[in-house]
C-alpha cells in the first residue's frame, strides 16, 4: 500500500507531555553492559567452546521445527513452511495438546479489503508460499545464537530494574499514548523506513505497545511493529516483528516465533521477515496497518497486518492482567542509545528526521484508534505524546479528518543539540 497524500496537514495540537510511569515499561541497560556484550563472544578454550555449541544446537533443534517446505529469501533468509500444530507455540505447557481456533468476529468499525495479502515482504517476491496448513518460520541458525548476549536470553529483551524516574538507561523513546480507560485493542497505520542503526547492540523499532498490569513485575504488554535490529537478524532490513511478556521482560515472552505462546495461523505472513518497499525520504511513502484487538467469546488477543490479513493470536492464558483489559495503548518509536564512543549514538528513529518536517519525510502513525469494551473502534480520547530527549528524537500529534488522529514522530539522534 502506497499513499502519496498531497493535503496540507493541519497544525499541529499538541506539547509534550513527561508522563512518569511510561518509564516503568522499558528495561534500563547500563554502559557497562554494553560493554560486557561485547566481551561475551571472545575466544573460548577448546572444552568450553565445544559445550557452549552443543548447547546452542540443542537450543536450535528446539525452535527449528521439521519442514515440509524451504523458501530462499532474497536477503539471505530461509523460510522453513512448518505444520500449524508443530509450532513453537504448542510447546507451551498450557498450549499443548491443543490446536489453533478460528478466526473471531472483527471489532465493528474495521473495514478490511478481503483481497489478498499483499507482496510486502522479500520472501514472498518469488511468488512461492509455504502450502495450506502450514506457516513460514524463519529459520534461527548459530550466527544468529552467536550474537545474543546469551542462549537464555536470544531472542528476549533485557529485564533490568524498573524505574520510575526519567532516567531511561539507554532506551530513548517518542511515543503518543492513552490511559485511563479500560482498552481491548488498538488500530493504526504506520510508515515503514529503514533507519541506520550504528552499532550492532543498539536497535530502532516504531510499534504498538498494548499495556496492562502494575508496571512493576508483573507488567504484561503484546507489541508489534517493524524494527531495525542487526543484533537479532544480522543486517540492517526493517522487519515485521511481534513481542510479549507476562512479568516485566523478565522470564516470559520473546520476540517473534522464537519461544512458545504466539500461535500463527496464516501461511503467509512471516513474522520477522523483512518488509520492502520501504518509504523514501521527499518521496513515495509506504506504510503497514496493524490491528490488535481482544477476541470477546475467547479472550485471545488476535493481530491483523495488512489488508485484513489475520496473523495469529497470542492466548488469554499467557497473561495475568491481560486475561481481561490493557490500561495504556502506546504508538510510537524507540531507539537503544548505548554511547558506545562516548557520546550519544547516531542511530537514527524512523525517517531520521524531526516530526517537523512532517509527510514525506518525518515517520508517522495514522488513523490511530482504541478498541473499547463493546468491540468497537473508536477514536482516541486524549491523546498525549512524550519523548524522553527531544533534542535527539521528537514528537507532535494532531487530527484531522482525512488522518483521524496522527502523530509524527523520530529523529537523527546525534546532532549539534544532541552531543
Amino acid at each position: 500500500m502506497c499513499f502519496t497524500f498531497n493535503f496540507q496537514i493541519i497544525p499541529i495540537i499538541s506539547s509534550f507531555v513527561f508522563f512518569l510511569l511510561f518509564f516503568t515499561v522499558f528495561p534500563a541497560i547500563s554502559t557497562a553492559e554494553f560493554d560486557d556484550f561485547r566481551r561475551l563472544n571472545q575466544t573460548f578454550r577448546p572444552g568450553e567452546e565445544s559445550k557452549k555449541m552443543r548447547l546452542i544446537r540443542t537450543h536450535l533443534m528446539k525452535i527449528n521445527k521439521p519442514s515440509v517446505k524451504t523458501i530462499q529469501s532474497p536477503d539471505g533468509d530461509i523460510m522453513d513452511c512448518i505444520m500449524v500444530h508443530h509450532q513453537p507455540a504448542f510447546d507451551h505447557p498450557v498450549l499443548k495438546g491443543t490446536k489453533p481456533l478460528d478466526p473471531p468476529e472483527r471489532p465493528f468499525g474495521h473495514h478490511h479489503s478481503g483481497m489478498e495479502p499483499e507482496n510486502y515482504q522479500l520472501w514472498s517476491f518469488s511468488g512461492e508460499y509455504c502450502p495450506e496448513g502450514t506457516i513460514p518460520v524463519r529459520r534461527t541458525t548459530e550466527e544468529d545464537i552467536l550474537r545474543a548476549s546469551s542462549i537464555k536470553r536470544f531472542g528476549r529483551k533485557l529485564a533490568r530494574t524498573v524505574r520510575r524516574d526519567s532516567s531511561n538507561g539507554g532506551h530513548e523513546h517518542a511515543v503518543g499514548y492513552v490511559s485511563g480507560d479500560q482498552y481491548y485493542g488498538a488500530k493504526a497505520s504506520i510508515n515503514v523506513w529503514d533507519p541506520k542503526v550504528t552499532d550492532r547492540f543498539e536497535f530502532s523499532l516504531s510499534q504498538m505497545w498494548v499495556i496492562s498490569g502494575s508496571f512493576g513485575d508483573d507488567l504484561n504488554t503484546i507489541e508489534a511493529g517493524w524494527q531495525v535490529s542487526p543484533e537479532l537478524y544480522g543486517d540492517n532490513y526493517p522487519r515485521f516483528f511481534t513481542y510479549w511478556t507476562s512479568d516485566a521482560y523478565q522470564a516470559t515472552g520473546c520476540y517473534n516465533l522464537l519461544c512458545s505462546g504466539f500461535v500463527q495461523t496464516n501461511n503467509r505472513i512471516a513474522i520477522g521477515a523483512a518488509i520492502s518497499p520501504t518509504s523514501s525520504y521527499n518521496g513515495g511513502q509506504f506504510d503497514i496497518s496493524l490491528l490488535i484487538w481482544k477476541d470477546p467469546k475467547h479472550g485471545n488477543w488476535w493481530l491483523e497486518f495488512g489488508s485484513g490479513v489475520l496473523v495469529g493470536y497470542w492466548p488469554a492464558s499467557l497473561f495475568t492482567h491481560l486475561r481481561d483489559h490493557a490500561s495504556m495503548v502506546q504508538f510510537g518509536g524507540e531507539v537503544v542509545n548505548s554511547q558506545a564512543s562516548g557520546s550519544h549514538t547516531s542511530t537514527e528513529m524512523g525517517s531520521g528526521h524531526f516530526s517537523g518536517e512532517g509527510f514525506g519525510k518525518a515517520s508517522y502513525f495514522r488513523n490511530m484508534q482504541v478498541v473499547d469494551w463493546d468491540n468497537s473502534l473508536i477514536p482516541l480520547s486524549n491523546l498525549k505524546v512524550l519523548a524522553d530527549n527531544p533534542n535527539c528524537y521528537d514528537i507532535r500529534g494532531g487530527i484531522n479528518n482525512v488522518w483521524g488522529n496522527y502523530i509524527y514522530y523520530g529523529g537523527p539522534g546525534k546532532n549539534p543539540r544532541c552531543p
